[in-house]
């Protein structure tokens, strides 16, 4: 019997990197929601991958890849988005669209970068980060 694999609530994650990657997740969500966008999904599911968030303005959809750090110990978020994720996110976002895009929707990938400093987090969107074809 193959085995299942099975969503692990939030509130359940042990490891810290994880804990830290959801909770700029969500500080980027309530970021992006204050600026006028809907949030169409966060952690979209395909196979053993997601994507962090799908917002919407309009007929504007962009993936967005949240990259959260503690301090700039580890490089600058970007660096961390490599070719092979780059792929996997463009084939989520082709799984997305196929369930949920609209016609006249126009596509792109953004970058949120979450800096997660004592006074509070810092973030930086970056439209339109790399192309991909969805």
């Amino acid at each position: 019997m193959a085995a299942m694999s099975r969503r692990v609530p939030f509130d359940q994650f042990t490891d810290p990197r994880h804990l830290t990657g959801v909770q700029g997740e969500l500080a980027a969500l309530t970021w992006l929601a204050a600026r006028g966008w809907t949030i169409e999904a966060h952690r979209y599911r395909f196979g053993r991958h997601d994507l962090d968030l799908v917002i919407r303005r309009g007929s504007l959809v962009a993936f967005v890849e949240v990259k959260t750090r503690r301090g700039s110990r580890h490089g600058a978020p970007g660096e961390a988005i490599g070719w092979k994720k780059r792929r996997a996110l463009a084939l989520g976002a082709r799984w997305w669209r196929r369930e949920h895009g609209r016609p006249g929707d126009q596509y792109r990938f953004d970058l949120v970068s979450v800096d997660l400093a004592p006074g509070g987090p810092r973030l930086d969107h970056l439209e339109d980060a790399w192309r991909e074809s969805v």
